[in-house]
């Protein structure tokens, strides 16, 4: 079992969510509809600078960093752009939810779920902000990846990626911030 923050819409205890390779989440369509503005920055590095970007634009720079690292060296685990980000703890949950409000996003409810299929236990503080530079975003993505023990003075904030069919158990908390 884990837990997962429900954005953007709500859900009903025992709605299943698949994420399969065609069946697609909400960052996979946030991040491709910034995929046109990547390429120019990556064509045309000298008309952009990092500090000037909007946040999808950063975000959608390192999401398909990360995307192809993992297509190349470890298409074992599950796509940040096509899984569901849970928590192993409804303390965990709490904290996601608090920061996905915090951020404006609307924020329903933590809801308990139960996956089937493929997880990866990552450190969203390796997460970072997309550079105009196309190699160190590749290169910080490895970083994510290879998923080494975190330096001492940045702990750890544990992020579970998982796909296939995912079954909503019940809901926990209801949030309903930003709707």
């Amino acid at each position: 079992m884990a837990y997962h923050v429900i954005t953007d819409r709500p859900v009903k205890a025992g709605q299943r969510m698949i994420f399969d390779g065609t069946h697609r989440s909400g960052v996979y369509r946030r991040v491709y509809a910034k995929a046109g503005i990547v390429e120019d920055i990556y064509n045309n590095p000298g008309k952009y600078r990092a500090e000037a970007l909007d946040y999808p634009t950063l975000v959608a720079l390192r999401e398909l960093a990360l995307e192809e690292v993992r297509c190349e060296s470890y298409p074992q685990y599950p796509s940040r752009l096509n899984c569901l980000y849970v928590s192993g703890t409804f303390e965990e949950a709490e904290e996601w939810g608090k920061y996905f409000a915090g951020l404006g996003r609307p924020t329903y409810s933590i809801v308990e779920v139960e996956a089937e299929g493929k997880c990866f236990v990552g450190d969203a503080a390796k997460c970072f902000d997309g550079r105009t530079d196309r190699r160190e975003n590749l290169k910080l993505a490895r970083r994510y990846w290879e998923n080494k023990p975190s330096d001492a003075e940045k702990p750890p904030v544990v992020e579970i990626l998982a796909d296939g069919c995912i079954t909503v158990v019940g809901i926990v908390k209801e949030i309903n911030a930003n709707i």
